[in-house]
């Protein structure tokens, strides 16, 4: 088989015609998170960084999508935190309390209903962004606390900034 076509199938062809955007926009995803990590460890929060990992690559490698639009990389983290806060308040940690500590399973639940309310949010306010999800879910597995949310916030409107600052020179890399 000719290497040529073996390569094809496994690498992009439009990182074959132009590695250049790949390869610069890959560093500067990876100094953008360097540079938050730096300032915030919260590498514990697991759901959270998974969250805010994938919409680095949004932003990134799909930034002319419409999931990496300002409204709805900020919007959508937003409603997540709103939602899993709502969630954890009232229900996880008010009148499920009881219930959680006993069957681990109503945590799972509660979990599970932040991340349907917060796609529903998403799509009815027009903020859909899909790690946002995650990010509700991460309240909810990790608890509220200030520094949480100003840490999600932060990195949110970081990822928004450089997006638009780098924005003409940012290209779909697919």
């Amino acid at each position: 088989m000719d290497k040529n076509k073996e390569l094809l199938g496994v690498v992009d062809r439009e990182f074959l015609r132009n590695p250049r955007s790949f390869i610069l926009q890959s560093l500067v995803a990876t100094a953008v998170v360097a540079v938050i990590l730096y300032f915030v460890e919260m590498l514990t929060h697991a759901a959270i960084v998974a969250a805010l990992g994938a919409s680095t690559f949004i932003v990134f490698a799909i930034p002319r999508s419409r999931t990496a639009e300002a409204r709805r990389l900020v919007g959508g983290h937003a409603v997540g935190v709103a939602v899993g806060a709502l969630c954890y308040f009232l229900l996880l940690n008010g009148v499920l309390r009881e219930q959680a500590l006993e069957w681990e399973y109503v945590s799972w639940l509660v979990g599970a209903l932040a991340v349907g309310l917060s796609i529903f949010v998403m799509t009815v306010t027009n903020t859909e962004h899909p790690p946002a999800a995650g990010t509700a879910l991460g309240i909810i597995a990790h608890g509220w606390t200030n520094k949480t949310v100003i840490f999600i916030l932060v990195c949110v409107v970081c990822l928004a900034v450089v997006r638009r600052l780098l924005g003409r020179h940012l290209v779909d890399l697919y």
